[in-house]
């Protein structure tokens, strides 16, 4: 609802999601700034149930806002959302306490915004603003729009390394068009007519065409979001979680060495040889946890670890990743890759490949 309200556009375009009134799956927008800045939105679902489908849309984004609404209050997911933009080290961002419509006592306002402070406290949002907003009358929306303006304003442009890398959020056809697929661009740009891999498949193809907030554009640079019309790719090839780059600058892994941190509040230690489930990106993919240098790790501790994938995925060294239990499902910590093509599966407790790591990272 407060997207829609920010932007005039339904993120929501599942029936399901329409009939139940939650977001299930992304959703995207966008609105022009005061200052002429184009602003793209990835809606994701709030409801705990979706919190693989929400890390699918967080991995290339620039800034966040946390929506807690006035009559609940901080609710569990909001907690587990808090500690993934934690481990993820998105910092820049702006906290809306909305449906303030709904609450007729100053007191409990006061009393929301104090238990807010206190959950973010010691995480990478504990300096933000708190922004009262209702997205049925519009009030504080001036407030927000004139935040979010500021706060994007100081933030440096992504850099261009010339390695153009897509993650991939959606795919889908048009027809007369052929296969579309749709992210948040990181690392280069991407021009009509460049030659192009899927990643981890191999598959090659070429750019036929590049939207950016349903403007057809002939490049399309860092940090946007980006529409990308393949030829050579059909639909049934791609999906979710795939990378789209220029040939041979990936090389996917079923192997990559980590720094990991631990949540505090995890319900049980990490063991070697943990199943997990590994979030990178908008990929996905089950993995086997093996521990470098502990015999177990504690809930609040760090260390290095292997990552055993059970299939491949396009991962570059600097990435930041997260760590769930499949079942029952939680989120268990993450951290940054500092490795993600090492030589071997190292043995256990060699101070030399210790050593190797912390010089990486």
């Amino acid at each position: 609802t407060l997207v829609k309200r920010l932007t005039n556009i339904d993120p929501d375009r599942l029936a399901e999601e329409k009939a139940r009134e939650m977001t299930i799956d992304l959703g995207f927008a966008w609105l022009e700034l005061d200052n002429d800045e184009l602003l793209g939105i990835v809606d994701v679902p709030g409801h705990r149930d979706f919190i693989e489908n929400m890390l699918a849309g967080i991995g290339s984004i620039d800034a966040v806002i946390l929506v807690i609404a006035a009559d609940e209050g901080v609710m569990p997911q909001t907690r587990e959302h808090l500690s993934i933009l934690h481990l993820l080290g998105i910092e820049n961002g702006l906290i809306a306490m909305t449906k303030t419509d709904m609450v007729d006592d100053p007191d409990w306002l006061e009393l929301v915004e104090q238990e807010i402070m206190e959950v973010v406290e010691g995480t990478s949002l504990e300096n933000v603003d708190i922004v009262r907003v209702s997205a049925i009358t519009g009030d504080g929306i001036p407030d927000l729009l004139a935040k979010l303006t500021d706060l994007l304003a100081d933030l440096p442009q992504r850099a261009d390394y010339n390695q153009p890398r897509l993650p991939i959020d959606r795919v889908f056809t048009i027809s007369g068009f052929g296969t579309v697929v749709t992210g948040t661009l990181l690392g280069g740009s991407l021009r009509i007519g460049n030659e192009i891999e899927l990643q981890p498949t191999g598959l090659s193809g070429r750019i036929r065409g590049l939207q950016s907030y349903k403007q057809s554009v002939e490049v399309a640079y860092p940090g946007s979001r980006v529409a990308v019309n393949i030829t050579g790719i059909e639909k049934r090839a791609v999906q979710r979680g795939h990378v789209l780059a220029h040939p041979k600058q990936i090389t996917p892994t079923r192997l990559v060495d980590v720094y990991f941190n631990h949540l505090p509040d995890a319900s049980r230690p990490l063991k070697h040889n943990a199943a997990v489930k590994v979030f990178s990106g908008a990929a996905e993919a089950p993995a086997h946890v093996r521990l470098l240098n502990d015999e177990t790790l504690l809930p609040g501790q760090s260390g290095w670890i292997q990552l055993r994938l059970d299939e491949h995925l396009p991962i570059s060294r600097g990435d930041r990743y997260i760590l769930r239990y499949p079942s029952p499902a939680e989120t268990i910590g993450g951290g940054i890759v500092i490795e993600p093509r090492p030589r071997k599966r190292w043995k256990r407790f060699q101070t030399q490949v210790i050593q190797h790591l912390e010089t990486l990272m």
